[in-house]
């Protein structure tokens, strides 16, 4: 069973796709991520159509609880990134499965 999708495996699928060198596959990829990322930060959330949108949130200071030694920590606040799977990829995930 497959778990991880790496970098390298992503910029030699579009490579194979498309046909142009792993250096420009790989500028491409980069790109696509970093918009996604500057996006993110610059207005809190991306919709990616058929395919979902992430968003962040902003988690609070809480208590919790170590469940090996049961110490008690305090955990800060952070932004967390959300992620929503649009109507179209649940339908095709579910589809794929059957």
């Amino acid at each position: 069973m497959r778990i991880n999708l790496t970098k390298k495996e992503i910029v030699n699928s579009i490579y194979m796709q498309l046909g142009y060198s792993k250096k420009i596959c790989e500028n491409l990829l980069e790109d696509f991520l970093s918009i996604i990322l500057e996006e993110l930060i610059k207005n809190k959330k991306v919709k990616i159509a058929k395919f979902g949108t992430f968003t962040i949130r902003h988690k609070k200071t809480r208590l919790g609880r170590n469940p090996k030694t049961l110490e008690k920590t305090l955990i800060s606040d952070r932004n967390v990134i959300l992620f929503k799977p649009s109507r179209e990829l649940k339908l095709f995930i579910n589809e794929n499965e059957s």
